[in-house]
């Protein structure tokens, strides 16, 4: 069985791809925050999930499997 990953509990291969696509990145960013009840990370994301977090959370995707957590 694949390791999971970060974004509902999917592999690593299936999380990246979603992580490549800016709008899903963004999506799932959201709703992966909000789902943990980090509530305030989930509205900064809707607010500020531009580029420079979809390159970061890209990144982090590649580097070592998860999405970047600030809190």
């Amino acid at each position: 069985m694949a390791k999971k990953s970060d974004y509902f509990g999917l592999s690593r291969i299936v999380s990246l791809i979603l992580a490549i696509i800016p709008f899903t990145a963004w999506v799932c960013g959201v709703v992966t925050r909000i789902s943990e009840g980090k509530i305030l990370a989930g509205v900064l994301r809707i607010i500020f999930g531009g580029w420079v977090v979809w390159v970061i959370d890209l990144v982090m995707m590649v580097l070592h499997g998860k999405i970047w957590r600030l809190f």
